[in-house]
């Protein structure tokens, strides 16, 4: 299995942190649409090391297809083909109030942005004019100062974030591979996500065989009593925070907490945060993330993604693990699912 870690979305910090993440032996590194611009740190991390480098997720409602789409074509050449567009929906306060953007039927949205971005590649590709007309965005039009040509290490894949069914099917009908959201849990991930993606799979003719699967998991490592402490409260407030979203409610449902939503909801509304993470339990956290030292948390990730996911990225909210759990991780993961670093 493949391990990914967050670079700092700061472009001061990016590079140093790109180097950290090299130097602990990942695979690749990730960003996420926080409070920095989720693409600069990756065209920072391009030329400062040889990793792999995804968006995980850039928000795709309010950007067009075709800016995302030229974005993605110059981090794959800058990368030399290392490069991987993942695109997530985001949920309506934020596309609305946040972005300034439209809201309004997010799976046919997001799948129209795919659809969207292929058949720009495939334009630039010389596989077929650029006649692109749906119900959210029309490209017809590319005079020839506009194309940059074939891609000299190929279009890069299109990914797409998902938790709910609907999202999910969606990603498997359209995408070249799911991100698994990190609100989630073994039996969450393997009753509703797995059964949702061979639906959409289905759809366009395809199979989980050669389909790719990457796991995000909120990480609460530490080895030492001081470290394993504040990572384990750093996970529990985040978990309080998604677990305040209707959207992710249909994780607590399954595992029996989907009462719990709207109380968070609304002591988030008031800024009650403290009130929001005294709510969450041990059990509640040791169900949707993984905690324990390195090796206790690579073993939890095999178990809940280690069948069907080939790749993982490793969310620490709010902390930064010592170098020595950090490489112990990333060599755990390895050893337990029989990567390079087995024995």
């Amino acid at each position: 299995m493949k391990i990914h870690l967050q670079v700092e979305g700061s472009p001061a910090k990016a590079i140093d942190s790109a180097r950290a993440i090299a130097d602990s032996g990942a695979d690749g590194l990730f960003t996420f649409e926080g409070p920095h611009d989720v693409f600069i740190p990756l065209v920072l991390a391009a030329q400062a090391t040889g990793l792999e480098l995804m968006t995980n997720v850039a928000i795709a409602g309010p950007r067009s297809p075709m800016h995302l789409a030229h974005t993605a074509y110059d981090l794959q050449v800058l990368s030399q083909g290392r490069f991987r567009l993942g695109l997530g929906s985001q949920i309506r306060p934020h596309i609305e109030k946040r972005y300034g953007s439209q809201w309004g039927k997010p799976a046919q949205r997001m799948a129209e942005s795919v659809a969207a971005v292929k058949a720009i590649f495939d334009t630039w590709e010389g596989k077929a004019p650029l006649d692109f007309r749906g119900e959210f965005f029309t490209h017809t039009l590319l005079p020839p100062t506009f194309d940059p040509g074939p891609n000299p290490y190929g279009p890069p894949p299109v990914l797409m974030g998902a938790l709910g069914p609907i999202m999910t099917r969606t990603a498997g009908e359209v995408a070249d591979g799911l991100l698994v959201m990190p609100f989630n849990s073994t039996r969450h991930f393997a009753e509703r996500t797995i059964p949702a993606l061979r639906e959409g799979l289905a759809r366009s003719g395809r199979s989980l065989d050669g389909y790719r699967i990457i796991a995000q998991v909120m990480c609460a490592v530490g080895s030492t009593p001081e470290a394993a402490a504040t990572a384990y409260e750093r996970v529990a407030s985040l978990i309080a925070f998604y677990g305040s979203t209707p959207a992710y409610r249909v994780v607590l449902d399954l595992e029996g907490w989907g009462d719990l939503q709207p109380e968070l909801n609304a002591l988030s509304k008031r800024g009650r945060i403290a009130e929001m993470r005294e709510l969450i339990t041990d059990d509640m956290v040791r169900t949707l993330a993984v905690v324990g030292t390195p090796r206790e948390c690579a073993e939890q990730i095999h178990d809940r993604y280690g069948v069907h996911a080939s790749e993982v990225c490793c969310y620490f909210p709010g902390f930064t693990p010592d170098r020595e759990d950090l490489t112990g991780l990333v060599s755990a993961v390895r050893s337990c699912t029989g990567g390079p670093d087995s024995p």
